[in-house]
């Protein structure tokens, strides 16, 4: 049985770890770590003291998930991270400490199969356009903008070529931020945050006579789960450092 723990526990990702991991027969929950509620530990530390943890799911907050990371890899516990905002000098940072620690660690701006695939057609399309931009829109209570599933979108785009501005005019935004922030290869990326979102974005391409949409919706956050348990695996029995669910898949 791989012990689990999940950190963010009374969130509304959170709560859909517990279920997922309480459901799965390979799995034990042992820990329930949130700031809040009467069950759960206040801190991975006090739940590491407490009990024996193979694997942590961490749904937290950008402010603090860097440094519950590092605690978990300085202490050998190995981690799954699906909470975003960490900077590309942080996910580096922590790619040195798994190795070094020899403690697996998968990072994943997003867990679900279809905006997966939606990364990996923008990849594919990025190869034929010159010219394209992102849109992500969230529920009003996420606090990180762009999304990590933007900001991984929009590096796996950049692999394809050096700018996405092909044929653009100089501009002047009349309205600081109107066309959104610049991201790799030149991206734009538009950051809307709504009640009655949980997670949308689109990749749009232009050409001469043409536009493409990519486009994913998410509907219920249970959409997520496999995705996360196959992390939880991927991490017990590989023990490596993962950036991007769609490696192990």
């Amino acid at each position: 049985m791989i012990k689990v723990a999940v950190c963010g526990a009374l969130g509304k990702m959170g709560t859909e770890v517990v279920k997922a991991v309480n459901n799965d027969e390979n799995m034990e929950l042992v820990a329930k770590v949130d700031i809040a509620g009467e069950d759960t530990y206040k801190s991975i530390e006090e739940a590491h003291k407490a009990c024996e943890i193979d694997v942590l799911i961490d749904f937290t907050q950008p402010k603090s998930i860097f440094e519950n990371a590092k605690y978990c890899l300085n202490n050998g516990i190995k981690i799954v991270i699906g909470t975003t905002g960490l900077s590309d000098e942080q996910i580096a940072e922590l790619k040195e400490l798994s190795k070094n620690n020899n403690t697996g660690c998968l990072i994943a701006p997003n867990f679900s199969t279809g905006a997966l695939l939606l990364m990996r057609f923008a990849k594919e399309a990025a190869k034929f356009f010159d010219n394209a931009e992102i849109i992500e829109l969230h529920h009003n209570q996420k606090k990180d903008a762009p999304s990590g599933t933007a900001i991984k979108t929009a590096l796996m785009m950049s692999e394809a070529k050096e700018s996405f501005k092909c044929g653009n005019c100089p501009e002047k935004e009349t309205i600081e931020g109107s066309r959104g922030g610049t991201s790799y290869s030149d991206i734009q990326i538009h950051s809307v945050r709504m009640p009655g979102y949980i997670a949308s974005q689109e990749v749009i391409f232009g050409a001469s006579g043409q536009i493409l949409t990519i486009r994913h919706d998410t509907m219920d956050r249970a959409c997520y789960m496999k995705g996360v348990l196959m992390a939880v695996n991927h991490v017990y029995d590989k023990n490596d450092f993962v950036y991007g669910l769609e490696n192990i898949m």
